[in-house]
């Protein structure tokens, strides 16, 4: 035992630390500038010497960075650890190119201890290459040399012989090998650049190894900025010129829920908008159409973007409604496009072609939409895109842009590792991939209902009248990847406008309404005026019909299917005292669900609706007044309140919010995809309210 226990010892000790942690360190700061690499993509390595446990002698390891980890953000739980000795002995039984993916497995027989993250397919670089540390990234910069038709000529040109070029291979054991040679044949070499791909860098030290990326970039970025020319994109087309910010985001938002319908036709998709300046220029440009064309290069985009992006070929100005019809054409045109490639390309053991819908759609003075199973994977491939756009920029401003051909790049899209990867995910929670937009949602039960549909995959707008207490609701959810804040007045129908188009410029779309924003006054029939009817009618009633309307529009324009909840209350059906503004406004609301249920269920959408009753802890409402004037009239403390509910019901149960919340789940569920125009009882059990 003392043998481990000095291994232990020495893990928390000089040597672990001096080398996972000088890792870390690198990686983070590589990692954390967009210039040096794009989000998640890339790795680093460190060799050093530990104790092995088993002989007490000292053994060579090597840690990496991970399948699927971030640099920005890598921790050592992210780091895979191998012993050098094994490893290199992979090159005396390596079968040769034909069968390199089965070294991805051989890895795993490498790995030093326990845990840690498995190996990825660019272990092999990091390990035969003969050097300390190694960085293999994704510059921008990098990539337009890389990319470059005569790339080659190009890196001798700019680095010397510091950097040497390797023609274009998929990343695997043979490209280790290839990139070990070329290191030990120039011995004055600090990198590579990859044909197609990106950089590698190696030095003895971290340090080293780290300047000596940043040079290979920095110099990239000071040529490009030097002897690229002004105009790389052609010249400026006048018409496709950006439209001024508000007109930009109002078209924007009135082409999102098509545009987000045509991406999930196989499979639903959350969106990501962007108007950044750079996309708005390469749109502006004559050569945008054949760039885009073109496809993508680096493995790291197009396995993001797609090989290429669907971009519309009508003027900034064009009308909303002629964009449209010609989007949807385009579609059509993309898939059978997308179908072709797969088919030309598809080997009787290739993966079963996943979808041909674009994960980039491109609208000439508008901007980027981009797409994913989740907010984050959509906003990434939205910056992988951007970076795609950079990489092109460069290229052709010092040569021809010539990224690797389609060929290429079906074998790493449907590459039997990558699918393997795939299939390794979680599965998705029950709302992932729905967007929810909840009103009245920064308190009380709109709140819990956000969090709850959060915690089930949902991408949520919390909408209040308070706009700050509603992004401070949001950020308590998580990034704005989960949920955001909106202001919304729902009396006002502009402001309900301005809501959705937030809304759908946030995720793309919307999936699931829940109309909760609500008020009360407690008072008999003839202390009740006319304005406390209208005050409550207004915001419940009519809010409610406002909000259903907006949304009615951008869930049948998606043609996506959807749900609408309404929280309406037991009060809808019951004849409680004193409350006649209150009940009169629930009931109407009871309604509007069944109206709306039939007239909205030949798109796909579902209204049901949720009847709660004495929801007094946390509740907004019951905080506001309600409560007191409740007790009152109940001739109890308020304090008693909600014992005082759950002692008049059948369970005897108080309800929550959280009760509630549930509840919407159930009804927006995949469980329950057959039922529209139900009102569920939320009360515990009150039989004066059982519907009937």
């Amino acid at each position: 035992m003392l043998r481990f226990e000095t291994l232990n010892k020495k893990r928390q000790g000089t040597i672990r630390v001096s080398t996972a942690q000088d890792l870390i360190a690198r990686s983070n700061k590589l990692g954390s500038d967009p210039k040096n690499t794009n989000y998640a993509g890339g790795n680093t390595s460190a060799k050093g010497t530990e104790t092995d446990p088993v002989t007490g002698e000292p053994v060579e390891l090597m840690w990496v960075k991970g399948s699927g980890g971030d640099l920005g953000t890598l921790t050592e739980s992210g780091l895979a650890v191998l012993r050098l000795d094994r490893m290199r002995a992979l090159v005396d039984v390596y079968p040769g190119l034909d069968r390199e993916d089965e070294m991805v497995a051989a890895f795993d027989y490498c790995l030093h201890g326990k845990g840690g993250a498995a190996p990825s397919i660019d272990t092999a670089m990091h390990g035969l290459v003969d050097a300390a540390h190694v960085d293999h990234l994704h510059p921008d910069s990098g990539i337009a040399i890389a990319t470059a038709k005569d790339g080659e000529k190009l890196t001798k040109k700019i680095f010397g012989d510091k950097v040497v070029w390797v023609p274009w291979r998929r990343p695997g054991f043979q490209l280790g090998l290839d990139i070990a040679k070329i290191k030990a044949e120039n011995p004055n070499a600090i990198g590579c650049i990859l044909g197609g791909h990106g950089i590698t860098a190696w030095g003895a030290t971290s340090a080293a190894c780290q300047k000596n990326s940043l040079w290979i970039i920095k110099t990239a970025e000071e040529y490009l900025a030097a002897k690229g020319k002004k105009a790389p994109f052609g010249r400026e087309v006048k018409k496709n010129l950006a439209l001024d910010p508000a007109e930009r985001r109002a078209k924007a938002a009135a082409l999102a829920p098509t545009i987000r319908g045509l991406a999930s036709h196989d499979k639903p998709m959350v969106g990501h908008f962007s108007d950044d300046p750079r996309v708005l220029e390469f749109l502006a440009s004559a050569n945008a159409p054949k760039l885009a064309a073109l496809g993508t290069s680096c493995p790291d985009h197009f396995l993001r973007t797609k090989v290429k992006p669907m971009l519309l070929d009508l003027p900034a100005d064009a009308p909303v409604e002629k964009a449209i019809e010609r989007l949807k054409e385009l579609h059509e045109e993309y898939r059978k496009d997308y179908t072709a490639y797969y088919e030309k390309h598809a080997e009787k053991d290739s993966p079963a072609m996943r979808g041909a819908d674009p994960a980039i759609v491109l609208v000439p003075g508008v901007g980027m939409f981009s797409f994913g199973a989740n907010k984050q994977t959509a906003r990434v491939a939205g910056e992988f895109y951007l970076n795609a756009i950079n990489v092109m920029r460069g290229a052709e401003s010092i040569s021809t842009y010539t990224p690797i051909s389609d060929r290429e790049k079906f074998r790493i899209e449907y590459w039997a590792l990558e699918e393997a990867k795939l299939q390794r995910m979680p599965k998705p929670k029950s709302h992932a991939t729905r967007v929810a937009l909840v009103t009245g949602a920064a308190s009380g039960i709109g709140k819990a209902i956000a969090t709850r549909l959060a915690a089930e995959g949902a991408c949520v707008v919390i909408a209040d009248l308070d706009l700050a207490k509603a992004q401070e609701a949001a950020a308590e959810l998580g990034s704005t990847d989960v949920a955001v804040g909106v202001q919304v007045n729902v009396t006002d129908a502009e402001a309900i406008d301005k809501m959705v188009q937030d809304t759908v410029l946030a995720f793309g779309g919307v999936d699931l309404v829940v109309n909760n924003a609500g008020v009360s006054l407690s008072k008999p029939l003839l202390e009740t005026t006319e304005k406390d009817w209208d005050f409550q009618h207004d915001i419940m009633a009519k809010g409610s019909f406002l909000v259903s309307k907006a949304t009615a529009k951008v869930l049948i324009e998606q043609g996506m299917g959807g749900d609408i909840i309404y929280i309406a209350s037991k009060n809808s059906v019951f004849a409680g005292p004193n409350n006649i503004a209150y009940s009169a406004t629930k009931a109407d609301q009871a309604h509007q669900v069944r109206l709306l249920a039939v007239e909205l269920g030949e798109h796909g959408v579902k209204v049901n609706g949720i009847n709660p009753d004495g929801v007094v802890r946390g509740s907004g409402i019951f905080a506001s007044g309600w409560g007191a004037n409740r007790a009152k009239t109940y001739g109890i403390d308020e304090d008693d309140l909600g014992k005082f509910y759950a002692q008049r019901t059948i369970l005897k149960r108080e309800v929550l919010p959280e009760t509630v919340a549930n509840a919407v789940v159930v009804l927006t569920g995949p469980d329950l995809s057959h039922t529209t125009g139900l009102h569920v009882p939320v009360d515990a059990g009150v039989a004066a309210a059982f519907l009937r």
